[in-house]
């Protein structure tokens, strides 16, 4: 019970840092010190695509999961409606290449307008 609550952690932390490294510099508009963190999470992210690599959290999540018992013919919210956004069947080399350039281009473009901003004031 204690690993699968622990692999059901580990998935949510990782959709919050996809999710934080896609949008988050939506978070810095308002408390710009979070670029600190931000930039270095987006362009890991973006790395992690371009590179193919599967992120740590992945393995950990796994042996978190296998050690409670692995997946059960009764799978839990996080089974069923997370891991597929995380892990989605149509994963191809191009499409990771896509979502990095996505990462890339959203945050970018983004920081450039707020720098741009700042610069104008």
């Amino acid at each position: 019970m204690l690993f699968r609550f622990l692999s059901d952690l580990v998935l949510v932390i990782h959709l919050a840092f996809i999710l934080f490294a896609i949008l988050g510099v939506f978070l810095v508009l308002k408390w710009r010190v979070l670029a600190w963190i931000h930039v270095p999470a987006f362009l890991w992210a973006a790395l992690i695509e371009f590179a193919g690599w599967v992120c740590p959290l992945t393995p950990l999540e796994n042996w978190l999961r296998e050690k409670g018992g692995g997946l059960s013919y009764r799978t839990t919210f996080m089974e069923h409606y997370i891991l597929p956004l995380l892990y989605p069947s149509i994963l191809t080399r191009n499409l990771q290449i896509f979502l990095g350039f996505l990462v890339l281009s959203i945050n970018l473009g983004l920081y450039g307008w707020i720098i741009w901003r700042t610069e104008k004031k």
